[in-house]
């Protein structure tokens, strides 16, 4: 069974995994002047874990924004052909909003 992670929790997790990468990239630039055999071999495999992260980075987020605009058309589309659904179908929305908020 494949579960299907919300729009929102989805963009969250890659502007969350930027702010990771870029902390990483901020201390590998930091701790640049630290010599040693063993650091210099872990800087160089870290900055390619990096440059990997950031590449997937940069797919998942196109992927983020296609699925975004498909869904954004799919409503423009189902509003302008089906414009009554459209106004029941928020009315029922805010109806059931309404109910749950007042009933705090």
């Amino acid at each position: 069974m494949s579960q299907t992670v919300p729009v929102s929790n989805k963009d969250k997790l890659v502007t969350d995994l930027k702010a990771v990468v870029a902390d990483a990239e901020d201390i590998l630039k930091s701790t640049a002047d630290i010599a040693g055999e063993k650091v210099a071999s872990a800087r160089q495999k870290i900055e390619a874990r990096l440059k990997d992260a950031r590449l997937r980075l940069e797919d998942a987020e196109a992927v983020l924004v296609d699925k975004t605009r498909a869904c954004a058309r799919a409503t423009d589309d189902f509003v302008h052909e089906e414009p009554w659904k459209a106004v029941g179908v928020a009315a029922f929305l805010g109806l059931t909003l309404g109910v749950l908020i007042g009933r705090r």
